[in-house]
């Protein structure tokens, strides 16, 4: 289910012609609804790191798109648009769109290692290619590193004693897989092993270990490098008059998306953007758990230059 689909399309307002770049395609659920809007004329140019998701998704989007439109996918980090728009012998995007975060393909397949819910390998890599595992990543990273990782990337409250856990843990045999990590966070916030199956808490409760993968596979992935690749890049890849957002789905990308706009505007990159984040409302929430932390900030471009 795309987040925010329809507050996505209102910002950005993607029209017959336009050229989008679709950041984050995922599985394509954004990505269709830009085909359908952008025709006759109209370019979708898809990236994304996971190979195999890559293909699947680029399937789908031939099954549905007409022959008045185009496009093409790249296996390419967001933080590669730049290279991927020379590549399409293009001089600029209409609109450019990120969803950050992990796909729910990737969280439902256990073998990537993603979720706190289902047994796997301690991996976290959206892209394969990636040489650090999670479980390496814990195997490496001193305690005050792991600790402020967990606190900046998560807001994890308990950091220090889930960081002491780790390497407490580490010292005997080495954490390779989903459950022996869930492990270390239980004993560490002392939760009885009973509510790690989620007997005890309420259907809406946020798992106890969710900020910890959630920030482990930040690191893994060096997220928030990327994010700041393509909030540089970004403007210099807009028409006049281009449009981009951006969803995100924890307070330190947030941050980084609002002060990259905000600094835009006042530089003349920009001519407008969002003046507040926009949220998913109680009905999306509901039918779409996962959707509830999202926040989409929107900008639009002053002026065009070449990509530095």
């Amino acid at each position: 289910m795309p987040v925010l689909l329809r507050e996505v399309m209102d910002a950005l307002r993607p029209r017959p012609g336009d050229v989008v770049a679709d950041c984050t395609l995922g599985y394509g659920g954004h990505a269709a609804e830009f085909l359908r809007r952008i025709e006759p004329g109209g370019r979708l140019i898809g990236l994304d790191v996971d190979a195999e998701q890559l293909e699947r998704t680029r399937q789908r989007l031939a099954a549905i798109a007409t022959d008045q439109v185009r496009f093409s996918v790249h296996r390419s980090n967001f933080a590669g648009l730049g290279k991927v728009m020379a590549a399409e012998r293009l001089d600029a995007f209409d609109i450019i769109f990120a969803d950050l975060g992990v796909s729910s393909m990737q969280i439902d397949d256990p073998a990537r290692g993603f979720s706190y819910k289902h047994e796997g390998p301690l991996d976290m890599r959206m892209d394969l290619r990636l040489r650090r595992t999670a479980a390496e990543l814990l195997a490496t990273l001193p305690r005050d590193e792991l600790a402020a990782a967990l606190r900046e990337l998560a807001d994890e409250p308990d950091a220090r004693r889930i960081a002491d856990e780790v390497v407490a843990m580490r010292a005997r045999r080495p954490l390779r897989h989903t459950s022996e990590l869930v492990d270390a966070v239980l004993r560490a916030k002392g939760i009885p092993h009973v509510r790690q199956r989620g007997d005890e808490r309420p259907a809406d409760a946020e798992h106890p270990a969710a900020r910890t993968f959630q920030a482990l596979r930040i690191v893994v992935n060096d997220e928030l490098g990327g994010l700041k690749a393509l909030l540089r890049i970004a403007p210099y890849c807009l028409r006049l008059g281009g449009r981009i957002g951006i969803i995100s789905f924890h307070s330190g990308e947030d941050r980084m998306v609002k002060r990259a706009f905000a600094d835009g505007l006042r530089g003349g990159v920009y001519s407008a953007i969002a003046d507040t984040p926009t949220r998913p409302g109680s009905t999306e929430r509901r039918d779409n758990p996962r959707s509830a932390p999202a926040k989409l900030r929107w900008a639009i471009a002053a002026a065009g230059t070449e990509v530095p």
